[in-house]
């Protein structure tokens, strides 16, 4: 019985390591990168939604995000999270519609963080 749960801890270890590991999107130097203000869509930006989507300010206008979402930059809870905060950021992708899809996104560091 102990070596069958040996065994079954060993090949977990190896299922888990076998897991594919989200892919980070690289910035394209052939594509425009935008700077833009990015933060929780209803928030701050006070957009109408359902939650705390993540959201970009560009060239006045307000976009919700496809392509990366607001839990895959941090607690969007915290005290510096995008939802009680804005911050700077490079993107590059698409306006389709209302929407931006994003293909690249950076937060740019700021001197506090």
């Amino acid at each position: 019985m102990k070596q069958l749960l040996i065994f079954i801890l060993f090949l977990s270890g190896f299922t888990v390591q076998a897991q594919e590991k989200p892919k980070t999107p690289q910035l394209d130097p052939t594509k425009k990168t935008y700077e833009v203000l990015a933060s929780c869509g209803t928030c701050n930006f006070k957009m109408k939604a359902q939650g705390c989507p993540l959201a970009i300010k560009l060239d006045g206008k307000f976009y919700f995000v496809d392509g990366t979402s607001i839990d895959e930059h941090g607690d969007a809870h915290a005290d510096d999270g995008f939802c009680n905060a804005v911050k700077k950021a490079k993107v590059q992708g698409a306006i389709e519609g209302d929407r931006f899809k994003v293909t690249y996104f950076e937060i740019v560091k700021s001197k506090n963080n």
